[in-house]
């Protein structure tokens, strides 16, 4: 990855915006904005349990929709690693995630937020394992 264009507004405002959506949810829905629990529990709930988790993932989908349309060219996708490897990376998140009973979301951004000792270990978990893996893509394979 080549950071070419750093924009340290950019992304303090985004920063911002993150933890005021999740400083809301806690407070209007008393949720934690953890995606992977958010998702995952989606697929049993019913009535207005299901109905918030949908509105959530929708919410996060059309996000990306209209930023590429509002903003045309911003987005890059680039698929080097090919789609099986981004298949095997995805389950291995999602594995990881049921290991650490979250994601980073929920643990990095709601947990440290809460003083969560809990989501602090696990938060360095997932960046000690990220740069490992890194490390190992980048100068070992």
């Amino acid at each position: 990855m080549n950071i070419v264009n750093f924009t340290p507004v950019a992304a303090l405002t985004g920063g911002a915006i993150i933890g005021l959506a999740a400083a809301a949810m806690w407070w209007l829905l008393g949720r934690i904005s953890g995606i992977s629990g958010i998702l995952g529990n989606a697929i049993g709930a019913r009535g207005p349990d299901l109905g918030w988790r949908l509105a959530f993932i929708a919410g996060l989908l059309t996000a990306g929709v209209l930023t590429a349309v509002i903003f045309p060219g911003e987005i890059h996708f680039d698929m080097e690693s090919g789609y099986l490897r981004a298949i095997l990376a995805g389950l291995l998140v999602g594995f990881g995630t049921q290991l650490g009973s979250g994601c980073t979301s929920g643990h990095g951004v709601c947990g440290i937020s809460r003083l969560s000792l809990r989501s602090m270990a696990a938060t360095v978990s997932f960046m000690a394992a990220g740069i490992l893996t890194v490390f190992v893509m980048r100068q070992v394979l």
